[in-house]
């Protein structure tokens, strides 16, 4: 047994090789007792590049960056719809209980139904571009759905659908009457 008194560093014993145990080989130069500090890493991946974006340094694939199909471009205009259609749903429904609670001709609250889902189709393409511009341009980022445009939409239809209700007298009287004003 070792001296206990002794340091640490001097208690250690060789251990001999021993046959068919050998020392792992190790990758990305990885070397025993040195520190990549300051080293330049490389990248594991490649950047992605922006679609019409002309390439700017290394990293950026020969001649025109490639193009999506339309397919990933409306699979990424999907992605968040729940929330437009629960609010188109909502402004629909609102809207009808204004059209009918009128007791007259359809076509004019028809023509302003159709005339709010264009200011919302609207909405939703200014919410992409402002989303385009700001993260994907300024910022650098990669958008992956449309989440945050739909819930805009979705917004916006709801405040409408409030405002219809909002018209109707019946609504309004049995609402101050829950209330209590």
């Amino acid at each position: 047994m070792a001296d206990q008194t002794q340091p640490w560093a001097e208690r250690t014993v060789e251990v001999p090789p021993q046959p068919g145990v050998g020392v792992p080989p190790q990758r990305d130069g990885f070397r025993r007792g040195v520190a990549p500090v300051g080293q330049p890493r490389t990248p594991r991946t490649e950047p992605f590049p922006v679609v019409g974006q002309e390439p700017t340094g290394t990293g950026w694939p020969e001649g025109p960056t490639p193009r999506r199909p339309m397919s990933w471009h409306l699979a990424q205009l999907r992605r968040g719809g729940e929330w437009s259609a629960a609010g188109g749903l909502f402004a629909f429904v609102c809207w009808g209980i204004w059209a009918i609670s009128g007791r007259g001709d359809l076509t004019a609250p028809l023509l302003i139904f159709v005339l709010s889902l264009l200011v919302a189709v609207g909405l939703f393409a200014l919410s992409r571009l402002v989303g385009r511009v700001v993260l994907e341009r300024q910022l650098g980022r990669v958008r992956r759905s449309a989440r945050g445009a739909h819930l805009v939409t979705a917004v916006f239809l709801a405040g409408l659908g409030v405002a219809w209700l909002q018209q109707t007298e019946w609504v309004m009287s049995a609402w101050n009457w829950i209330t209590g004003r």
